[in-house]
């Protein structure tokens, strides 16, 4: 089962403020496997290029966990990033850098976008149980971690994104020449079906600060008037009074 855009949306609105909110909409708009986004590293992460590279994941033998290669040679491959995402990130590296700060000399530096507290390795199958967990209290239907990632192509084939595009985004692609693809395609098509397919789900977050823009532009476009009609109420009665 996959969730619709709305009920995405409820899940992501749902968990806006868990200390994981960056893992959950990366994988629900781009498709990350859960191992890839536990093992992303910031230096294959480049926000101001709106990118990022999967090289390697975090996998679970038992409940030891060790850092392998992706998951299939497709694996190997170049996400683009939508704005909003890019945001979400950017402000997930700033609690990070706080946690840092916190811990001091205690914090384990792993280079890892999604570490536990302490810095330390983010064990999959917590992420599992915390997503379980998230989506019982939400009282959505429930779907398994995985479907969370499929979500994120049916999103891009809603919205109407080229097949290979689709294939790329999550590894699907059979090819071992995938990251080079993206990359040829990433400055153009990847960006705009980043876009597209973050524009389909309803978030209240994104709807309130849109509203929050709408509502500034207009009282500043009422506070224009008002200063215009009393510059021009004034330059009348100077004019009255040499008159």
């Amino acid at each position: 089962m996959v969730w619709t855009p709305e009920q995405t949306g409820a899940f992501l609105d749902f968990v806006s403020e868990d200390r994981l909110y960056a893992m959950w909409h990366l994988i629900a708009f781009r498709g990350l496997r859960r191992g890839e986004a536990c093992g992303q590293p910031w230096s294959e992460t480049n926000l101001d290029r709106h990118s990022l590279t999967v090289t390697g994941q975090l996998v679970q033998d038992g409940w030891e966990v060790e850092a392998s290669e992706p998951k299939t040679d497709s694996g190997f491959r170049v996400v683009a990033l939508d704005d909003d995402t890019v945001h979400v990130l950017k402000r997930h590296r700033e609690q990070q850098e706080a946690d840092r700060a916190e811990w001091g000399s205690a914090w384990v530096n792993t280079g890892l976008v999604f570490p536990q507290e302490d810095g330390s390795w983010l064990h999959p199958g917590k992420v599992t149980d915390l997503f379980e967990r998230l989506v019982t209290a939400s009282g959505l239907p429930p779907i398994p971690l995985r479907d969370l990632r499929h979500g994120a192509a049916t999103l891009m084939l809603a919205a109407d994104i080229d097949i290979k595009i689709v294939s790329d985004t999550p590894g699907h692609s059979d090819t071992r020449i995938t990251r080079d693809i993206y990359q040829s395609v990433l400055p153009h098509v990847g960006k705009s079906a980043a876009e597209a397919t973050a524009k389909l789900v309803p978030l209240q977050r994104k709807a309130e600060q849109e509203a929050q823009v709408r509502q500034a532009a207009e009282e500043a476009k009422k506070a224009a008037k008002a200063k215009a009609k009393r510059k021009k109420k004034a330059k009348a009665k100077k004019a009255a009074k040499k008159g």
